[in-house]
């Protein structure tokens, strides 16, 4: 199928042209006027996005470890524009994980029609600090353990991406050093100081999870995760921009903290999608209200916005609008090790592609050529 007169989003910005999709794939993407195909008269287009740090979404959680949940995740993302993910785990035992991670496998090799594709796991938690374990359930959080992570990692065919670990652990560097050579390792859910973060950083740790939320504050004399994570150059942070977790004065602090360094996630949870009301997270009760999601204390428990609805949030926080693309797409495809297949709009890649206005509201989603 060939698509002309758009405005397509590639690697060097918005060009006015179009695109040929062949087999499920872009086979030719090109600048300028070309007769024939379909006319999107002046349509924006731009790649599906990448959330690599979702949890769920009407009403499934990947760690509930069912295949049809998982699914009907999948379905809800695509048709909010999100082609590709990384269901999220939660600190659970590991027993748990391994059931979760079967069905990831399972989703990813039989993609229903109209599903966002499974390209890897996101694996937060056990190795967290009691101190800052936030939404996750203290009862299983665990050292990092090379050995039991091994066994997961094997389980599931490699299909985790990232792996998370507080850096004050004991062991943390030890464990980043074996994990780096699997995966992306990320410093999450952490009271390290900027010696403790810096010295994971340094063994291979590349990436920072949600951004200012479950570590230490900026502090002048203390830098601590995010000073050391800012000044080390091969380190991405996710930012979560639903206006909720992250003020948007502060979203704008991130993207200059970590120039073309920030990966826009959701942190959703199976309440993204859902009526106002009471839900569940790693086996603790979650309450919805007003848009915001917290366990019985009252913290924080994740999000339920989806990543779509975050990139547009970002965009009217003020960030220039190719930056919040680029956020959503190709880095967390980077992030996972996909970009070769997903996340960009080139000859070659996975067509999935969403249609838009000219403000970027969604108009229209395809995967692999078809729509959604």
């Amino acid at each position: 199928m060939l698509y002309t007169n758009a405005n397509v989003f590639t690697p060097a910005g918005f060009v006015r042209g179009g695109f040929l999709v062949e087999d499920g794939r872009f086979a030719e993407v090109f600048v300028g006027e070309h007769s024939g195909g379909t006319d999107l008269g002046g349509a924006y287009v731009i790649p599906g996005l990448v959330d690599i740090h979702t949890h769920g979404a009407a009403n499934a959680d990947f760690s509930d470890g069912d295949a049809e949940g998982l699914k009907r995740m999948a379905a809800h993302l695509a048709k909010c524009g999100v082609t590709s993910f990384a269901p999220t785990s939660m600190t659970l035992p590991y027993e748990t994980l391994a059931a979760a991670f079967e069905t990831a496998v399972a989703v990813r090799e039989n993609r229903p029609a109209g599903c966002a594709r499974v390209m890897g796991i996101h694996m937060e938690g056990p190795y967290f600090s009691e101190k800052k374990k936030g939404a996750q359930n203290g009862a299983y959080l665990k050292l990092p353990d090379p050995e039991g992570f091994r066994r997961l990692y094997d389980g599931c065919g490699g299909l985790v991406r990232v792996i998370d670990v507080a850096p004050e652990l004991a062991g943390a560097v030890e464990f980043t050093k074996i994990a780096r050579e699997l995966c992306t390792v990320s410093v999450a859910h952490t009271d390290a100081d900027y010696e403790q973060a810096k010295a994971v950083y340094e063994a291979g740790a590349t990436h920072l999870t949600h951004l200012f939320n479950a570590m230490p504050s900026i502090h002048h004399r203390k830098p601590g995760v995010i000073g050391a994570a800012s000044e080390c150059d091969h380190v991405v942070a996710e930012l979560i921009c639903d206006g909720l977790h992250v003020h948007p004065s502060s979203v704008r602090m991130a993207f200059k903290l970590f120039p073309g360094r920030i990966c826009l996630i959701s942190d959703s949870l199976r309440c993204c999608g859902m009526p106002d009301g009471e839900y569940e997270l790693g086996g603790q009760q979650v309450f919805l209200s007003g848009g915001v999601a917290r366990l019985a204390d009252g913290t924080i428990a994740g999000a339920a916005s989806d990543l779509y609805r975050d990139m547009l949030n970002a965009i009217a926080f003020g960030i220039p609008r190719e930056e919040a693309i680029t956020a959503a797409t190709i880095r967390p495809a980077w992030e996972i090790g996909r970009a070769d297949e997903i996340g960009s709009i080139e000859a070659g890649k996975l067509a999935d592609f969403v249609i838009c206005d000219a403000s970027l509201n969604a108009q229209a989603v395809y995967i692999g050529g078809e729509r959604v």
